[in-house]
């Protein structure tokens, strides 16, 4: 069993000065969450997988995973996406120490995710659960995709990754594997943020407030 987050976990998630930099220059990590379904307020997180992305590159020594066990079971439809059976996660260590990995990890860097508003619900609910506040600087994949053109806008539903990869020409990786999705996620991430740099965002500040700019125009 893991030990509980230090104080350091009461310290904002980033510097606030590293999101006026080039976006290369800035840190990010990049967290993909399996679950044992999707409703908010009672479904909770069987796995996990991060990567870091530095200077413009994926760290794939720095990859994180794991299991977690959950406090509910696990829905049927959620089985049959990510596979993870009431067996495979017995003995996966609890919610807490998934939550003191992923404190350290975020901590001075900028969350990403796909179709974040999931990733960041159910966080925020494993931290508070753990005493902990959740206030993490967020890029959103799918919110960069409408930016750039590649999803279209007027579109209700959030762009599928597999989709959204391969649209871009990248490969996908290991699908619905917390750590595989991760990995996908950050290629995407990459991907659209050269775009979006051509365009003239180019600070992590610009990508951060595209995403939040489109969660106020209700998508997520």
């Amino acid at each position: 069993m893991g030990r509980a987050p230090s104080m350091r976990a009461h310290r904002k998630f980033r510097r606030a000065d590293a999101l006026v930099r080039p976006w290369r220059e800035a840190e990010f990590a990049v967290v993909d969450l399996e679950t044992t379904g999707l409703d908010l307020a009672r479904d909770t997180i069987v796995s996990y997988g991060a990567v870091v992305v530095r200077h413009g590159r994926i760290v794939v020594s720095e990859s994180v995973y794991g299991l977690v066990h959950p406090e509910c079971d696990i829905r049927p439809e959620a089985v049959a996406v990510h596979t993870l059976r009431e067996a495979d996660v017995a003995d996966a260590p609890p919610s807490s120490e998934a939550v003191g990995v992923l404190q350290r990890l975020l901590t001075d860097r900028v969350l990403v995710a796909h179709a974040a508003w999931v990733e960041t619900a159910f966080l925020s609910r494993a931290f508070r659960d753990s005493g902990l506040k959740f206030r993490p600087t967020v890029v959103d994949t799918a919110a960069l995709a409408r930016a750039v053109g590649v999803a279209p806008r007027q579109h209700r539903c959030e762009p599928n990754l597999e989709w959204l990869a391969d649209t871009l020409g990248l490969p996908v990786v290991d699908p619905h594997h917390a750590l595989g999705d991760a990995v996908t996620t950050a290629q995407v991430f990459l991907a659209l943020a050269s775009r979006l740099e051509r365009l003239g965002y180019d600070t992590a500040r610009s990508l951060v407030d595209l995403s939040a700019g489109d969660r106020r125009l209700g998508r997520g």
